[in-house]
């Protein structure tokens, strides 16, 4: 069972994060940039949060408070990257800070405490809060998308329309252990 954990958390990170990817791909760069009013973030600085957690949450994640004195979260929602390759370099590098900590991760990790913001949870309780928490984002990375996207949206999942064709071809193959986001993730990667 705490295989197939670690397995899954991995799947479903990954699958998040082509989500964003394949958002990013269908962007102009101005895009990226648009923010509705001051209340609201743009793309960028969505990714910008999510890098400055992803590095706060994951650095020396076994050992050391998840809440990094180096990070200043306030200065994440400052809409100041200059451009695409900024912005996908923070994108970058935060889901590398992430994905080097669950692949050094054991099963026998999973029921250690860790703390954030002086808080204990277990490994599998922080990485829990973490699925939680960045798919959240990650949505709203993908509605703002859809609404900037220009040349027609591709759809991310199952297009409008294509529902019963979907599950006709679903049906139509023997039964298989697995999961959407396997299935994402081998045609996606593209």
């Amino acid at each position: 069972m705490s295989n197939d954990y670690l397995d899954s958390v991995k799947k479903q990170f990954d699958y998040y994060k082509i989500l964003g990817d394949k958002t990013f791909s269908q962007l102009k760069d101005d895009k990226l940039f648009w923010q509705h009013n001051d209340d609201s973030n743009s793309i960028a600085t969505i990714v910008k949060h999510l890098w400055g957690n992803m590095l706060s949450r994951w650095t020396d994640f076994l050992n050391s408070d998840g809440e990094k004195e180096f990070r200043d979260r306030d200065a994440e929602f400052e809409n100041d990257i200059k451009n695409r390759e900024e912005l996908l370099d923070k994108w970058n590098e935060g889901w590398n800070c992430l994905f080097n900590a669950i692949n050094s991760l054991t099963t026998d990790d999973l029921d250690k405490i860790i703390y954030i913001r002086n808080q204990g949870h277990t490994v599998t309780e922080a990485i829990n809060r973490q699925l939680a928490h960045y798919p959240y984002h990650i949505g709203q990375i993908v509605f703002l998308g859809k609404m900037l996207s220009e040349n027609g949206w591709t759809s991310l999942s199952i297009p409008k329309g294509n529902s019963k064709e979907y599950n006709a071809d679903k049906f139509a193959k023997p039964k298989q252990r697995g999961h959407f986001t396997d299935e994402f993730i081998n045609d996606k990667k593209e």
